[in-house]
């Protein structure tokens, strides 16, 4: 079965691939098939709104089963910030090392203590007979005082999960077992199966 992926990020694709691709299932972005996908406003209050508004928009617009992931990390010294604002959080074409810089800004003078974090993932499933699935999975850890590590992904390089190392110096084996993106899509993995046994 062939499942959109209702995303023009190409390593959060990656990850969706890595979990959906052992159900049988072949994850393929708007690209793949030659669609293009209208950027919809992401108007929701929380991260699973907006995932819901963004699959329903590629349900709509293919007519074939759609996942939305939407995601971001909370800081607590910052009341929650940047939250749903994760990916705007710098201005609409900051780069990721932006929104980086403008947060370990905000955070430079906050105690080790006080640093820490999650991130959010919610993934919004919506299935060929329109019903959908929803789950939600939280990573907890602390913001660093700089980017460390390879992998540049979103705030990857100033997490710092377990006291031990940032998300960017993990492989993504290690990322996938312990990451809030990693714990939504084994919940999703687990409800797409019992769906297909189903049906």
């Amino acid at each position: 079965m062939k499942f959109i992926i209702a995303t023009n990020n190409p390593k959060k694709l990656k990850e969706l691939e890595r979990i959906l691709n052992p159900l049988g299932i072949e994850a393929v972005s708007a690209k793949d098939l030659g669609v293009k996908l209208d950027e919809v406003e992401e108007t929701g209050s929380s991260f699973a709104e907006n995932a819901f508004i963004k699959a329903n928009a590629a349900f709509e617009k293919t007519g074939m089963p759609a996942i939305a992931d939407d995601s971001g990390l909370s800081v607590d010294a910052l009341g929650g910030k940047p939250g749903v604002y994760s990916a705007r959080y710098a201005g609409e074409n900051a780069t990721d090392e932006d929104r980086i810089n403008k947060l370990l800004e905000e955070m430079k003078n906050i105690p080790d203590e006080r640093r820490t974090a999650h991130f959010t993932s919610s993934v919004c499933c919506i299935l060929p007979d329109g019903s959908k699935i929803a789950v939600e999975g939280i990573c907890s850890g602390k913001i660093g005082y700089e980017s460390v590590g390879e992998d540049n992904f979103g705030y990857d390089p100033i997490f710092i999960y377990n006291n031990e190392k940032t998300f960017a110096q993990m492989t993504a084996e290690e990322k996938d077992k312990v990451s809030h993106r990693g714990k939504s899509l084994q919940m999703l993995q687990k409800e797409l199966k019992k769906y297909l046994e189903e049906n």
